[in-house]
């Protein structure tokens, strides 16, 4: 299975584990696969270096080039494939959706409201952490 993480599940996932700590140990399992643009990886090197992420990076012991190297080893990149504007509310939202489809993923992960209003984009579901947890769990 090939999934998309927006980038503030990416983070929480990388950060604080639970849920989407899950899909981050199964990806480096290789139980499934990560897909990412140098756009959504940009975004995550960005949020990441916020004043405050500072404290629970350091609380771990890590920098943000370690975690920021390991996402972007762990997933497979993609060139994000042009598409018409589809989320106004949230234009950047829109470099996930590039990125899925360009990555022909099964799923994208995602938190965020606009995102998951959509349900569905160009037949790629768009699910919660949780939801994603289930459909590995069950092997669909």
């Amino acid at each position: 299975m090939r999934l998309v993480l927006d980038t503030n599940t990416a983070l929480s996932g990388l950060l604080w584990g639970s849920t989407l700590g899950r899909l981050i140990d199964a990806a480096e399992a290789g139980q499934l696969e990560l897909a990412s643009s140098a756009a959504l990886l940009a975004e995550l090197q960005g949020v990441l270096s916020l004043e405050k992420f500072a404290k629970q990076l350091a609380k771990r012991g890590i920098t943000v080039a370690d975690v920021f190297d390991g996402n972007a080893a762990m997933v497979t990149l993609v060139a994000p494939t042009v598409i018409a504007p589809t989320i106004t509310r949230d234009p950047a939202d829109d470099q996930v959706l590039a990125a899925a489809l360009a990555a022909q993923a099964d799923l994208i992960v995602s938190g965020d409201a606009h995102l998951l209003d959509l349900k569905s984009f160009r037949g790629i579901e768009i699910v919660t952490a949780a939801v994603a947890v289930e459909r590995i769990a069950a092997g669909t």
